[in-house]
């Protein structure tokens, strides 16, 4: 239940008065009884980091649903949804195969941390999900700001341009065509599981690419 409430505060920051810090509170236990339903020791990732994810994906479901958003809170979720998709995968993974020695463990987080900055910008700076003009009103952004984020999209489109079909296929229909993961997941055959996993390794392949041309996070 701390851990419910600890992520409730965080939410609240997010969200300022969109959602109160009790309503966060009461869908964050229903997040952790969803994740205590859900938890498969098998999978090898520590429950707290299992409910943390469940937990904040009640969270930011039960925020999106709740009525209308400015347009940047709903940019946030966003980006800390897609941050969380990368995590877990990650979490799977260093679980099934965990780093040899501290060299190879440094450049599995540079990694994970590399595609977790660039889901949630990809996430935060692409373009509005078609359909929620009744959940979201407009802010505004500076002529630096706009150009900025303009560049660096063209630049992760031209990135996402080379990856294999699927690959791309997955990133342009949820980021640029703006259906949810879940159906651009099932237009391509795939389950939300393998979906997630095609999804991080497109994200850390594409985030390698703009590092090595010149882009930090």
């Amino acid at each position: 239940m701390s851990l419910v409430v600890s992520l409730a505060r965080q939410m609240h920051q997010h969200l300022g008065a969109s959602l109160g810090f009790e309503d966060l509170e009461a869908i964050g236990r229903e997040g952790l009884l969803d994740a205590a339903r859900s938890f498969d020791r098998e999978r090898g990732i520590p429950f707290l980091r299992w409910a943390s994810l469940r937990i904040r994906g009640s969270m930011i479901d039960g925020a999106r649903a709740h009525g209308s958003l400015p347009r940047r809170v709903y940019r946030k979720l966003r980006a800390l949804e897609a941050g969380d998709r990368i995590q877990e995968v990650v979490a799977e993974e260093l679980a099934a195969n965990p780093p040899k020695g501290a060299e190879a463990a440094d450049e599995k987080l540079d990694d994970a941390l590399a595609s977790m900055a660039m889901a949630m910008a990809a996430a935060f700076l692409a373009p509005q999900t078609q359909g929620l003009d009744e959940i979201i009103h407009p802010d505004t952004e500076s002529p630096e700001e706009a150009f900025a984020h303009a560049e660096l999209m063209n630049r992760v489109r031209a990135a996402i341009d080379k990856r294999p079909e699927n690959e791309r296929t997955l990133l342009e229909r949820h980021y640029f065509d703006g259906v949810t993961f879940e159906q651009a997941a099932a237009e391509i055959g795939l389950s939300k599981s393998w979906a997630s996993r095609l999804h991080a390794r497109a994200i850390e392949a594409i985030a390698r690419e703009l590092r090595r041309t010149g882009i930090k996070e």
